[in-house]
């Protein structure tokens, strides 16, 4: 997933939702406050251990200061607007308040606590009511129309060209032509949209962290791994449970449980636990919030002339309209479904055969499904992780980015850390020049959100003639090294460093002139999907899968079991995907007023969809962030539709073989770089030749008929 945090908040899909002071605040400046001064660190990184909560509050409210004042200025000019005295001078506002909300918003998702959870609710409003200032300034608007009216004489370049005519939309989009009263409800619609979204994702973190399945009878851990056990040894541990072990509703810990554990009723607890976050009827409860929030967008999205939120958010992507993406999902939904039920049938045998006297349940799945994979391919996710170490996994994703585009990975020492957990490298050209910092960050702890992405403590631009290099952090939550065992990963785990990895190439590939970036968000998904492929080419496996213990390459016959088993499941990763995008887009497609009972229509939307009761949605309304705060709201088909482009596009390399520099430079130079600063589509058509096709996605899928 990728996370943006550029505070202008007039580019592409980025979500900070944050309103008006009614008096202006005393904006006192504190010296030794970091955010008020160049970072003297290497490479200008954050000087994270000098950075305190106190910190954050007094540097946000004069950013806005700042920033007000930048706009003040430049909406007052007398001047005849250009493209520099207004597009440009409003790129390079607000310079304090994207320092501060890169570090905090990054941090906040990656180590937060108690302080900054506070801090996020109180300044979610005033950031929403800035950005409201900004996109309904009329006499700023009217410079910017001005020249939009007249672009064809500008002789802009096609950055700028591209920049002014989305800028210019996005004012449009955001309520610049509404009138009095109308913008007066868009801002409060606005600033309670924003509560709502910190509320529902920190509520989704808490509830995670509160469930604990503690086993204290060893019988109760058959079928586990030595590793998995260790690791919940350890996690007991730290909640003082000497001799006990714990498992959570973190996908590391729980996924080997529901995988391996021979105890069904524990296997239904824990998954169980996993299914009703936010769904408990108290005060961490989501039900309400996602409600308020489906509400309110689609209240919204008629305000500003839309037909509903998902017409509002689909008018800048590539997949233009609800429609669109319906008949996407749609043309998959049937055959992952057929498929599915054949997975079913198979594992119904299964389990029949070992002499279950029950049906198979959602919680089953993962249990039985691990056992027809063995008996199919002979294949064990626990006979792949020895091979797993998770240091060999990030070294392969660096050896395959060297091998396309030439680029080195060098540990970087006596740099600022954002957590101790987290680690530096410098990346380099081929031929030495600087690329930028990446920070990883892999190891699941209770500060730190559910899931993994891509996010930046730096954006890359250019200013006053000096490129400014980007400094981009990748974060999984992988299992913690146990006893004398390093993190060992499963082939979904590896999966997961390349696609975030991807995200990360492409925010330090990136060539923009100007902070400000426009990138549909149907196309962000590609630089990180494809990468994805390059994880069990053999070629590559031989690169990075080596035994912990031994040392020993990953073996053919075992290569030759991950590629035979390459479809393996595919009908419920499939549906379960396409059930929860579905239901996004469900929720977003109704028009105001909109009052929506969560459970209900979530029932409902499953039983129209002909969901089989055997698998549930990959997220179910209570605990999706990804549409309640993460940005994907209407947006969680964009997983399908960039996977449409990144099959399309890996025939490009395996036509002319895997590591062609020419087909990397030219995927480098026509979709990473200028992503956000060209038309998607295009960018696509630049480097295929031709627009996407579907076919590469369903025959990878063993979705053809």
């Amino acid at each position: 997933m990728k996370k943006s945090y550029k505070l202008l908040l007039l580019c592409g899909f980025i979500g900070i939702a944050v309103t008006g002071c009614k008096s202006k605040p005393v904006v006192l400046v504190d010296k030794s406050n970091p955010f008020f001064s160049a970072y003297n660190t290497p490479f200008e990184v954050p000087p994270f251990e000098k950075i305190m909560a106190k910190h954050y509050m007094p540097a946000f409210i004069k950013g806005m200061a700042d920033g007000r004042e930048e706009i003040k200025n430049l909406s007052n000019s007398k001047s005849t607007p250009t493209f520099q005295n207004t597009i440009e001078a409003l790129d390079r506002s607000g310079e304090i308040l994207n320092k501060v909300s890169f570090v905090f918003f990054s941090l906040a998702t990656a180590n937060t606590n108690d302080s900054l959870q506070k801090i996020e609710v109180e300044v979610s409003p005033l950031l929403s009511a800035y950005r409201d200032e900004i996109l309904l300034d009329s006499a700023l608007f009217k410079r910017i129309k001005s020249l939009y009216d007249s672009k064809e004489k500008l002789s802009l370049t096609p950055e700028q060209e591209f920049l002014l005519e989305n800028l210019y939309k996005n004012f449009v989009r955001n309520g610049a032509l509404l009138k009095g009263a109308d913008r007066d409800t868009l801002k409060k619609l606005n600033e309670r949209l924003s509560v709502l979204s910190v509320k529902f994702s920190q509520n989704v973190l808490a509830e995670t962290n509160k469930f604990r399945l503690v086993i204290d009878n060893a019988a109760d851990l058959k079928g586990l791994s030595q590793n998995v056990i260790n690791g919940a040894a350890e996690l007991a541990k730290k909640d003082s449970l000497e001799g006990k072990w714990v498992f959570t509703t973190h996908k590391p810990s729980m996924l080997p449980f529901l995988t391996y554990d021979e105890n069904r009723a524990l296997r239904k607890k824990l998954y169980d636990a996993y299914l009703t976050r936010g769904n408990h009827g108290d005060k961490l409860d989501n039900k309400k919030v996602l409600t308020d929030l489906v509400t309110l967008r689609a209240k919204r999205a008629k305000l500003l002339g839309f037909k509903s939120h998902a017409d509002l958010n689909l008018d800048n992507r590539m997949a233009k309209t609800p429609a669109n993406v319906y008949t996407l999902l749609d043309q998959l939904w049937t055959p992952a479904l057929k498929v599915a039920g054949e997975e079913l049938k198979e594992m119904q045998k299964i389990a029949e055969r070992e002499g279950a006297k029950y049906k198979i349940e959602p919680s089953d799945w993962w249990y039985f499904a691990e056992k027809l994979h063995k008996a199919k391919y002979n294949l064990d996710d626990n006979e792949l992780r020895p091979y797993f170490k998770l240091d060999n996994v990030r070294e392969g994703a660096f050896s395959v980015a060297n091998n396309l585009y030439g680029i080195t990975f060098t540990p970087i020492t006596g740099i600022p850390l954002p957590h101790l957990d987290a680690k530096a490298f410098e990346v380099k050209e081929a031929d030495g020049r600087h690329l930028g910092v990446l920070y990883m960050d892999f190891f699941t702890r209770a500060s730190k959100g559910q899931g993994a992405w891509c996010g930046e403590y730096r954006d890359h631009k250019w200013l006053d003639g000096k490129e400014i290099n980007p400094v981009v952090t990748i974060v999984c939550n992988f299992n913690n090294p146990s006893n004398d065992t390093p993190s060992l990963l499963s082939l979904d785990d590896v999966k997961t460093i390349f696609h975030e990895f991807g995200h990360g190439l492409q925010d330090l590939f990136s060539i923009n002139k100007y902070s400000t970036t426009n990138t549909a968000q149907d196309i962000v998904e590609l630089p990180s999907q494809i990468m994805e492929h390059w994880a069990t080419e053999p070629e590559v496996l031989k690169m990075y899968a080596k035994n912990y213990k031994t040392g020993e390459i990953i073996p053919d016959p075992l290569i030759a079991k991950i590629k035979n088993s390459t479809v393996f499941n595919t009908g419920f990763d499939n549906v379960e995907l396409l059930a929860a995008s579905l239901l996004d887009m469900d929720y977003h497609t109704l028009e105001a007023p909109v009052n929506v009972d969560v459970e209900q229509f979530e029932k409902d939307h499953l039983q129209k969809r002909g969901l089989i009761k055997e698998i549930e949605p990959r997220y179910r309304s209570t605990y999706f962030l990804h549409i309640a705060s993460d940005g994907y709201d209407a947006g969680y088909y964009c997983y399908t539709w960039a996977a449409v482009l990144d099959n399309d596009a890996f025939e490009a390399f395996k036509e002319k073989g895997i590591f062609d520099k020419a087909t990397a430079e030219s995927f480098r130079k026509n979709i990473l770089a200028p992503m956000g600063i060209t038309d998607a589509e295009q960018s696509f058509i630049n480097f295929r030749g031709r627009k996407p096709v579907i076919e590469p996605l369903l025959k990878n899928k063993g979705l053809m008929n």
